[in-house]
């Protein structure tokens, strides 16, 4: 369709590697997959964050895996920034030398 796009993750595992290596794979693929991704990147970011965990999670019980993953995604659409986070992983903006808050991170005590 003529927009740049382009996708950053990181993806930080607890309790071993396995839940971050499969959302480090499967991830960006259900993102680019998600019909929404040229009219509504932000509900393909959501939905596709809830889809890959929905995946991992049939593996886990199928393999008996015992690991999780907090992660956040970035899009960039033309020159929208579409910020998606799970757990308690942060971004940062720099612009013009100064912190821009994207986010709240999930902290135990916040409601």
């Amino acid at each position: 369709d003529g927009i740049d796009r382009a996708y950053f993750a990181v993806f930080d595992g607890h309790g071993g590697v396995d839940a971050a290596n499969y959302s480090a794979t499967h991830l960006h693929v259900n993102v680019g997959l998600h019909e929404e991704i040229v009219k509504n990147p932000a509900e393909a970011l959501k939905c596709s964050f809830q889809k890959t965990d929905e995946m991992f999670l049939f593996k886990a019980r199928r393999e008996k895996l015992r690991s999780g993953t907090t992660g956040v995604s970035a899009l960039i659409v033309g020159n929208t920034l579409h910020i998606a986070w799970l757990g308690d992983s942060q971004v940062m903006l720099v612009q013009q030398g100064k912190a821009v808050t994207l986010m709240e991170p999930h902290k135990p005590e916040r409601e």
